[in-house]
């Protein structure tokens, strides 16, 4: 049976249970309860049985009549809302995110059900549009090694008199891109899928060192690194918060002024969050660019090839990191030139 039926048969239950109820109490007045004004006569009782009667089952038939036509419209009335929102999930289910049920009229336990579905919709779709444009963005950027590897057989293949030493180490940059993005969305999917162990981590050792790690490639870029912090203890995978921290501090580094550009990372402790942050010097910023940094493939305000230019996914491996472990990833552009990026995470809980 359908709901609306059950409601029917379940409401008309009800009006005829409670007509009946009302027809014996009035029987048992009539018939038990003494009265100054009335006089039981002899055959009373079966007299009143004898009138009573067809009059209840009058009554007990229109009570079910009316009970099935007023429970099959108000039934209707109330699971409308219902029959829109399991039109919406059929429109769903068959691809269609676009569209919202946007229920009017007062806000019942239906009226919060559809603004709910609406907001899982429009999460969904906003979910399906960032993977359609990170699966393009990862097909043109895995395709753009091949194609250059490609070109580079043909032209050897063409060319005999070539140097070969050239074409090995064109090739063995291309192939070292290529290994890198591979293994770039390998931990994007890692950090996605939350598949890991947590463990109590002190970010400031993480923050060492990923400083002392990328300071060579500081002091060739002429870009100093400021640290500062106490001890800072978290939760989490240690790989993949030092990956993070690692990820922050190059973006630093390579995305800075051309000569004397600085880095600053700062740990704090701040009840029971702790935040890790990296500013930099560099080029003026707009706040509808920074908005578009976490996006993956996304290189600053130009697409730039260098030999430290990474594969575009720095801070969207930041940002999963970050939330895979109940993070915050928040970024904003210097007054001065340059980003401030901070990560927000809990704080470890004292140890025993």
């Amino acid at each position: 049976m359908s709901a609306r039926l059950k409601f029917t048969l379940s409401y008309a239950g009800f009006v005829m249970l409670a007509g009946a109820l009302l027809l014996a109490a009035v029987w048992l007045f009539l018939t038990h309860v003494p009265h100054p004004g009335l006089i039981f006569l002899p055959g009373y009782k079966r007299s009143v049985v004898r009138d009573f009667a067809p009059i209840a089952v009058v009554v007990l038939g229109s009570l079910l009549v009316f009970g099935l036509l007023g429970g099959w419209i108000l039934a209707g009335q109330m699971l409308a809302p219902l029959s829109r929102i399991t039109d919406a999930t059929r429109m769903a289910a068959n691809g269609s995110l676009s569209h919202r049920i946007r229920m009017e009229g007062r806000n019942d336990e239906f009226h919060e059900l559809a603004g709910a579905f609406d907001a899982m919709l429009a999460r969904l779709e906003a979910q399906v549009s960032e993977q359609q444009r990170f699966a393009a963005n990862a097909s043109h950027e895995l395709r753009t090694p091949l194609a250059i590897t490609q070109t580079l057989l043909d032209v050897a293949r063409n060319d005999p008199t070539r140097d070969d030493d050239e074409l090995v180490e064109r090739l063995h940059f291309v192939n070292t891109r290529a290994i890198d993005l591979t293994e770039a969305l390998l931990l994007l999917s890692r950090a996605d899928q939350r598949s890991f162990a947590r463990e109590h981590v002190d970010l400031s050792l993480l923050a060492e060192e990923a400083t002392e790690t990328l300071l060579p490639l500081a002091e060739q870029r002429g870009v100093a690194i400021e640290t500062s912090g106490d001890v800072t203890p978290a939760v989490g995978s240690p790989a993949l918060l030092l990956q993070m921290t690692t990820n922050l501090v190059h973006n630093a580094i390579v995305h800075n002024l051309p000569a004397d550009g600085t880095v600053w990372v700062t740990v704090s402790v701040h009840s029971t969050r702790v935040v890790l942050t990296v500013e930099n010097t560099g080029e003026q910023l707009t706040s509808q660019l920074t908005r578009t940094l976490v996006e993956p493939f996304q290189r600053g305000s130009r697409r730039v090839r260098t030999d430290h230019a990474g594969v575009g996914l720095g801070l969207a491996i930041v940002r999963s990191i970050a939330q895979a472990h109940e993070g915050a990833l928040t970024l904003s552009a210097r007054a001065g030139g340059g980003l401030c990026v901070s990560v927000d995470l809990p704080a470890a809980p004292p140890r025993a």
